[in-house]
């Protein structure tokens, strides 16, 4: 069985749905903590009546964790605390999250007869603000002045400089995640992610920003932009992902220990004003702004070298920005109509919180 924290979030149910598809059985852990999660539960629970199993729960519960553990043959570490800003707010909360929870999911993990695989999804946000990278302005975006970077992005071999708690927690995660393949040989890869967006994502102002701009877009209402809108990244399509984490989870064992950059690349760059361009195509208006402040931690530029993750696995992402954007417009406009309650599932199991 495939367990999947946080397996209830956008990125979680896309791959627990791929997963059942292909008819295998999935485990979703989750303490449904987000809002909209319970949206993508009954979503997973109609579309797949066999095969899907639920725990209500939380990975700072070792308890918990090692219950589910014990079923397990592949873990996708997904479940965290998501935000910077929250991780501001509440350093500590935000500490137990992400670097407490993932420990005890590699201590469950270790302490079983025969220990699962194990794939964490971490952050750009271990690189720190990328300071010292030189960008100029070229139009609506920023671009790094040396030609290399510009044309490939930031590479592994970049030095770590965790930047907010959420970079801290994140990166002290990446590292004991990193370190129990050396230590105990346990099966383990790291994903350091760029932006995902796609189906099933209910962004927020501080996370998931690409359906946070559509959202707000469909609801008429205003989008802030934090800094100047010229901020750059790399956003992979959720479809693209899910096709990473299933080639990942196939050459487990040839990949293990190592980390890898996870992102659409330097053919899939967006700025915040270049997105708003999009969407004015989508809608047919331009969303109003409103400004405010840089926020700590935020990268004017981040754009992720995936060439070490192609090489190893021939894995490339398949879904230009553009495509994938409107799909995700699509979506979110015919998804705003339909909100049905979660009705119970036979296969949902309650445990401590």
């Amino acid at each position: 069985m495939t367990l999947i924290t946080g397996g209830a979030g956008f990125v979680g149910a896309n791959l627990a749905h791929r997963l059942l598809e292909e008819g295998r059985r999935v485990l979703v852990f989750d303490n449904l903590s987000r809002p909209g999660v319970e949206r993508n539960l009954e979503w997973l629970r109609r579309s797949h009546p066999e095969g899907l199993e639920v725990m209500v729960a939380d990975v700072r519960d070792a308890y918990a964790v090692g219950r589910a553990m014990e079923r397990a043959d592949h873990v996708f570490h997904l479940a965290a605390q998501v935000a910077v800003t929250t991780s501001l707010a509440d350093p500590r909360e935000d500490f137990a999250v992400n670097a407490g929870g993932t420990l005890n999911v590699l201590e469950a993990a270790r302490s079983q007869p025969a220990p699962p695989s194990l794939l964490m999804t971490s952050t750009n946000k271990v690189y720190g603000g990328l300071d010292d990278v030189q960008l100029r302005q070229e139009g609506q975006r920023y671009v790094p002045v040396a030609g290399d970077t510009a044309a490939r992005g930031i590479a592994e071999r970049r030095p770590l400089d965790f930047h907010s708690p959420y970079g801290c927690s994140k990166g002290t995660a990446d590292q004991y995640v990193h370190d129990y393949a050396r230590s105990y040989g346990l099966r383990t890869l790291v994903f350091r992610m760029s932006c995902i967006y796609g189906e099933r994502q209910f962004g927020t102002e501080d996370q998931g920003w690409v359906a946070h701009f559509l959202l707000r877009a469909l609801q008429g209402e205003p989008i802030t932009l934090f800094g100047d809108g010229r901020q750059v990244r790399d956003i992979l399509y959720v479809g693209d992902l899910v096709d990473a984490f299933l080639r990942a989870q196939r050459d487990i064992d040839a990949l293990a220990g190592r980390v890898f950059n996870i992102g659409g690349g330097p053919r899939n760059v967006i700025s915040l004003l270049e997105l708003l361009d999009l969407i004015e195509e989508l809608a047919g208006r331009r969303p109003a702004t409103l400004h405010d402040e840089w926020r700590t931690g935020d990268q004017r530029y981040y754009v992720s070298d995936t060439r070490a993750f192609e090489a190893a696995t021939g894995w490339r992402a398949a879904t230009s920005a553009r495509q994938g954007i409107e799909k995700l417009y699509r979506w979110l406009r015919d998804a705003r109509a339909q909100s049905a309650p979660v009705a119970e599932h036979p296969n949902f199991a309650l445990a401590g919180r």
